[in-house]
């Protein structure tokens, strides 16, 4: 009996031992697996913080691609540049804090160096060949200065399309040989002057000038000294007359010229100074050393007439009257006669 009461506590023990074994590893177990799930929840929030951090980084993407595309597509409505820089300075408004925009002249050096001298930050906007222009920005947050960077850049590419339309405009416009205006873009700005002068009710004056005996120069120096007589003839005229005044190679050697708001006298006295500037001159073409002259005729609106064609026509007529009396002298129309 004792035995079996012995065997009976010793089979407890070790009973007991058992599960406490089982039961210490079961923890143990269930430490470890406690752990494992902590790394992976830690990794979890790991991933969660990088793709949150890469989402915050997208959308920031995103929205300075917008950004971007909002501002060209604004810029790009208008050729003129002040327009665009308007709308550079509206848009920019909108994403960058700053207290002042200027757009300045790259070659105005001094104002470049006051603008810097008082804590505005620059970007030199350039060209394919040329500096465009200085942005000059002040009150540019430290933090926005990339941004500010890059949408510089963008209107520096706005920017760039202005002045190349511009430059392909005033080719359009010029004539090549001689640099003043061609004959169609002369005739528009007649007509812009004709309405003008009949809505305001004011005067404005026609002139065409031909230079005599243009062809004995090419005969006999060559048509090269005949396009360097044309080139400073050309320049003469514009020396001799009013900024507002319009002046384009009208045909071969004959130019015209618009003058607005100037009366019969006026119009005499500019074509009077011309022509006496034009004799006046020695024309220096390639090694050549000589003289011209110019015969002017005159139309008047509205004393000779109200409408381009017959403006044009009394001009021409005027001129053929000069020629035939002579040459190097002003007519002004008046009447129609042999």
């Amino acid at each position: 009996m004792i035995f079996i009461t012995i065997g009976l506590i010793i089979f407890t023990l070790v009973a007991i031992f058992v599960v406490k074994r089982t039961i210490a590893i079961l923890i143990r177990q269930e430490i470890h697996a406690v752990g494992v799930i902590q790394d992976q929840q830690k990794e979890f929030l790991d991933i969660k913080k990088s793709l949150d951090l890469e989402q915050k980084v997208l959308e920031e993407q995103v929205s300075q691609i917008f950004t971007l595309y909002n501002l060209t597509r604004e810029m790009t409505r208008t050729f003129s540049e002040n327009k665009t820089f308007q709308t550079f300075k509206t848009k920019l408004s909108e994403s960058v804090s700053f207290d002042d925009c200027l757009l300045l002249d790259p070659l105005a050096q001094r104002e470049i160096e006051e603008k810097q001298s008082q804590g505005y930050l620059l970007w030199t906007l350039t060209g394919q060949r040329r500096a465009l222009g200085v942005l000059a920005v002040s009150g540019v947050a430290d933090d926005q200065q990339a941004k500010m960077t890059i949408l510089a850049n963008q209107f520096a590419l706005a920017l760039r399309r202005v002045r190349l339309y511009q430059d392909i405009e005033q080719l359009a416009i010029t004539d090549s040989l001689t640099e003043v205006h061609t004959r169609r873009h002369v005739m528009e700005r007649l007509e812009e002057e004709r309405s003008r002068a009949q809505l305001h009710k004011t005067n404005m004056s026609f002139l065409m000038i031909d230079i005599d005996f243009f062809k004995n120069f090419n005969d006999q120096y060559g048509h090269l000294t005949g396009d360097q007589i044309l080139r400073e003839i050309s320049l003469i005229i514009k020396a001799n007359i009013r900024e507002i005044d319009i002046i384009g190679r009208y045909g071969g050697e004959e130019f015209c010229v618009v003058l607005p708001d100037t009366d019969y006298e006026a119009a005499v006295y500019v074509a009077e100074r011309i022509r006496a500037a034009v004799e006046a001159a020695t024309i220096k073409a390639y090694d050549t050393m000589t003289k011209a002259t110019v015969s002017i005729g005159i139309a008047v609106y509205t004393q000779d007439g109200k409408e381009i064609n017959e403006l044009i026509d009394k001009a021409d007529w005027a001129l053929y009257r000069a020629k035939k009396e002579g040459r190097n002298r002003v007519c002004a129309f008046g009447v129609y006669h042999k």
